[in-house]
């Protein structure tokens, strides 16, 4: 594991070096790589999936896991995706010239080198390989032990891909052990790896939270909340709920719980929760909620902080606005939250009292997400505060210095 993360910071000071056209043309032909690879990286995901539901594995991680020719084309073309976006590295954020002639630029620089941990999706292998190139930075991949399989096909193809454009091999490691014991080494080397990003669950991001020496990025989980209010347009909050709940319900950014407003409820409840409950999503509400949906279960208290990722909706109905603040300020993640509203007053307190990575009006909010907000793929969704919240896309993964250009001038 030193060795592994010795390569990468020696890999990551030739990487700053390199020009947007060289790393351009390394990413196209990593996804050309994905796709001329694509038999053999769909036999090892065959393996890992047979492997996983014979030991049992949830069905939400066995979606995560699979892979097909279809999900791989969208894997190649969200790198190829990433040529298009603008190089973070070297732009000069800011420039002033002080009374003295000293000029002073901030500049964007690459990170440096980055862990990622994540579990189940073998997409993160690749968005994070092709993120980090693109942002000068080496990456140190630790997949988790049910696509052991999978990750390395992908990673062998990309980087044979990335190396015939003339990336450094060592750019980009792969930890092909299941041994826990790999984690807690790398988590370990403080100064030699600069940050690290968890993605999965939020037991494994609090343990690397608590063990690791080294600046982590996470988000614990994403109980993620829609409001209906009183001035919504009902037709538009049903295909918002929906889409929020059913469309993918395994991911962060799926909704757990709907909030709706005590003056719609009896006309809003019957028609939404009927929609859910043919998507077969199982509902669970409060005593208002059931008196409308009478084949609703009872909420507990564990169901209104509740990350599902799974075809489970907690439902409760709120006296106003402010209500549903309160209630998303105590059982909320600040991952993702969305208001369903006419009434511009309570859409602009709502953004404002919410305290999320992202607040959505009138929109789902599976669209937290580093492609739908134009960034190229995603290194993960972080809730923290500092350096970076929301979608980690290219410019999260740089920092900055400054360059001080003078002539001669000696301070008094």
């Amino acid at each position: 594991m030193k060795k592994t993360a010795l390569d990468a910071k020696k890999a990551s000071s030739k990487l700053a070096l390199l020009s947007s056209e060289q790393k351009n043309r390394a990413l196209s032909a990593m996804a050309k790589a994905l796709l001329a690879a694509e038999a053999k990286v769909l036999a090892a995901n065959r393996l890992d999936v047979e492997v996983a539901k014979k030991k049992g594995t949830p069905s939400a991680m066995i979606s995560r896991l699979t892979l097909d020719a279809s999900k791989l084309k969208k894997i190649a073309d969200a790198v190829e995706d990433i040529t298009k976006l603008e190089d973070p590295v070297g732009r000069t954020l800011w420039e002033r010239t002080r009374p003295n002639g000293l000029r002073i630029q901030k500049v964007s620089v690459p990170l440096g080198s980055i862990l990622i941990i994540y579990e189940s999706r073998p997409n993160v292998t690749a968005d994070c390989m092709a993120l980090c190139l693109k942002s000068g930075n080496a990456v140190i991949l630790k997949g988790g032990s049910e696509a052991l399989r999978t990750n390395a096909a992908l990673f062998d193809a990309l980087v044979k891909g990335a190396a015939s454009a003339g990336v450094p091999k060592e750019a980009f490691q792969l930890v092909k052990t299941a041994d826990r014991g790999a984690v807690k080494q790398l988590l370990s080397m403080e100064g030699v790896i600069d940050l690290v990003i968890p993605r999965g669950g939020e037991g494994l991001i609090r343990e690397v939270a608590r063990i690791s020496k080294i600046p982590v990025i996470k988000h614990y989980k994403g109980v993620c909340h829609v409001f209906v209010d009183k001035d919504a347009d009902l037709a538009k909050a049903e295909k918002i709920v929906l889409n929020a709940k059913t469309q993918n319900p395994a991911v962060c950014n799926a909704a757990e719980c709907l909030l709706v407003h005590e003056a719609v409820a009896q006309k809003f409840l019957p028609a939404v929760a009927g929609s859910l409950q043919r998507k077969g999503v199982e509902l669970r509400g409060d005593a208002k909620t059931r008196s409308l949906v009478p084949g609703a279960k009872a909420a507990t208290q564990k169901d209104w902080g509740a990350e599902y990722l799974d075809l489970k909706m907690a439902i409760r109905v709120v006296k106003d606005v402010d209500e549903a603040i309160a209630h998303i300020e105590r059982y909320g993640s600040r991952h993702s939250d969305a208001i369903v509203t006419e009434n511009k007053q309570n859409a602009a307190l709502f953004t404002a009292a919410v305290d999320s990575s992202a607040v959505f009006v009138n929109a789902s909010t599976r669209f937290n997400d580093g492609g739908e907000f134009g960034m190229g793929a995603e290194m993960g969704i972080s809730t923290d505060k500092l350096h970076a919240r929301g979608p980690m896309g290219l410019e999260e993964l740089t920092s900055y210095k400054y360059v001080v250009l003078g002539n001669g001038q000696i301070r008094q």
